[in-house]
Parts: C-alpha cells; sequence; structure tokens
C-alpha cells in the first residue's frame, strides 16, 4: 500500500469519526467533554486530507479532486455549530471527500 493510499484511508476513518460525534452533538445525546475532542478531529481531518492531497500529487494522481473537500472543511468556521448550514456543510465535505478519495486513489 502506497503513502497516499493510507493517507486517504486514516483520513476517511478520522472523518467517519468526526461525523460520527458531530451527529451525537448535533442529535443531543452527547454534550458532556465532547467539544475539544470534537475539534480535535476536526484539525486532524483538515490535516490529512492537506496530507492526502499532497501525497496523491506527489504519486502523480489527481489530488485536485481532494480541493473542494479541503475548501468546505475549512470553510466549517464560517458556520454556527446546531444550526443547519453546519451539518449540512459537513455532509456536503464528507461527500466531496469520498468523491475525491475514489478519484485521487489511482492505481
Amino acid at each position: 500500500m502506497s503513502p497516499h493510499h493510507l493517507a486517504l484511508l486514516i483520513t476517511a476513518a478520522l472523518l467517519s469519526t468526526l461525523l460520527a460525534l458531530g451527529l451525537s452533538l448535533q442529535l443531543g445525546w452527547r454534550r458532556d467533554a465532547a467539544r475539544w475532542p470534537h475539534h480535535a478531529l476536526y484539525f486532524l481531518t483538515c490535516a490529512g486530507t492537506l496530507l492526502s492531497l499532497g501525497l496523491a500529487w506527489r504519486a502523480g494522481t489527481a489530488a485536485w479532486a481532494l480541493l473542494p473537500a479541503l475548501l468546505l472543511l475549512l470553510s466549517m468556521p464560517r458556520t454556527r455549530p446546531g444550526r443547519a448550514d453546519h451539518w449540512q456543510r459537513a455532509l456536503l465535505g464528507a461527500a466531496a471527500f469520498t468523491a475525491g478519495a475514489l478519484t485521487a486513489w489511482g492505481p
């Protein structure tokens, strides 16, 4: 397994965990001490997406496909947690990452 494949898989796992924690917060299942883990996962997901983009570019695959996901992730602080625009942008970012990862996977 190449480094960019590993980075894509790890970032996908981080994003899945981030979405699950965000969903639990949105539905009110967890409110206690979940804010900082959510922010840490957000930072790690952004860093992982950037790393995946760089490694995919270095491997010669379609790294550009991860740019929409990275831009959507980086625009998340412009939304307000608990509001519709926050979870809608999170889901759009996850869809963009999925499409980008499948495109950037390469050979």
